[in-house]
């Protein structure tokens, strides 16, 4: 057991500490997060793939007072190291994809060109491996009793924890915040892009039974006849309709009420920070205008807590590093408020 006597919570971050300036080992925290360094397949702005370490970086300027979920730090967080392996496979395959995009964005034949037909394999062949690391890694934690959160990376990065979690859990939904809804099929021809985790996940996983996605303000027509095809499988709620019906007079507490509604028991939260308004997160991968502030997806979270629904996991992604670590600073305060809900969703064990 981690000794807290001589630990001081209201004291500055201390960086020889883990995560938050936390003191705990791995094998003393409930709660395990996981970075996924891995930004393979983005398609406008890069970075994501260096976010996890920022943020530990920032996550050192975290106050540790929470009074909505007081002390819930205390059952204990743990950053693993990055692997930087992946990450080296990242950047590898990163630089293959870029000239790939490039080559088929001027409207090139990817079958006229051997190089480009290997480098689409390679890449595909990538991302099955990130996939299966994924799955080995956080299947690992859960069997050990663990909480695990993933910070990504881009928002290919939990497909293998999203699997990891059916077995662990059955049944469950997934509450997605988001300016995209990341339901094409294959896009730009790579599998498992950062633009098809939530199709692949609806394909792939049979207990995955609900889809709610939030925020949603840049979609193309095969992403809007997928949702109108689901059978209500998938439910969106797109940045217009929300922000017309709160123009209109409905309050947030009755929207945000009505998209918990529609979660079944468990649930599993994937955050992309560009679901918040830009100016919070102006260099995530893919900024759209719109969007909320960070009070209004806490909110959310909170309603989903009060209705008795079990948070089960949840990831963080699409964090950009900035200059001035922004966004890092943004995402360091979503991953603790996500961190204490995790925990407070789920009691410790007390053995008499």
């Amino acid at each position: 057991m981690t000794d807290l006597s001589k630990f001081d919570q209201n004291s500055v971050g201390n960086p020889n500490n883990n995560i938050f300036g936390l003191p705990f080992a791995e094998e003393d925290a409930r709660l395990v997060i996981l970075p996924v360094p891995w930004e393979v397949t983005v398609s406008y702005n890069a970075g994501t793939a260096r976010a996890p370490d920022h943020i530990f970086k920032a996550s050192l300027q975290v106050d540790l007072f929470d009074p909505e979920y007081k002390d819930a730090w205390k059952q204990g967080y743990f950053y693993r190291a990055v692997d930087k392996k992946v990450l080296l496979k990242s950047d590898y395959l990163r630089k293959e994809a870029e000239l790939y995009i490039n080559y088929i964005s001027e409207g090139q034949e990817v079958k006229d060109n051997k190089f480009m037909c290997k480098t689409l394999k390679e890449v595909n062949a990538g991302s099955i491996f990130l996939n299966d690391w994924v799955y080995g890694q956080t299947k690992e934690l859960l069997n050990k009793g663990k909480l695990v959160c993933l910070l990504g990376g881009d928002h290919s990065t939990p497909l293998g924890f999203f699997k990891a979690i059916a077995e662990k859990h059955g049944d469950f939904g997934i509450l997605q915040i988001d300016a995209h809804c990341d339901l094409r099929k294959g896009y730009e021809n790579f599998n498992y892009s950062h633009a098809s985790i939530m199709y692949n996940a609806l394909e792939e996983i049979p207990a995955l039974k609900k889809l709610v996605q939030v925020g949603v303000r840049d979609y193309c027509e095969e992403e809007w006849d997928y949702i109108a095809n689901s059978n209500s499988r998938v439910v969106t709620y797109f940045d217009t309709d929300i922000k017309e019906r709160q123009y209109e007079g409905q309050t947030w507490k009755f929207i945000a009420s009505e998209m918990v509604a529609h979660l079944p028991q468990n649930v599993y939260v994937s955050f992309d920070i560009d679901g918040l308004d830009p100016k919070l997160c102006p260099h995530t991968g893919t900024p759209v205008q719109g969007g909320f502030e960070t009070e209004q997806v806490f909110y959310i979270f909170k309603l989903l807590l009060q209705s008795g629904r079990k948070l089960v996991g949840f990831d963080i992604n699409e964090v950009g590093v900035s200059h001035d670590e922004w966004d890092e600073n943004v995402g360091a305060r979503c991953l603790f408020k996500l961190c204490n809900m995790l925990v407070t969703a789920n009691p410790a064990q007390v053995i008499a």
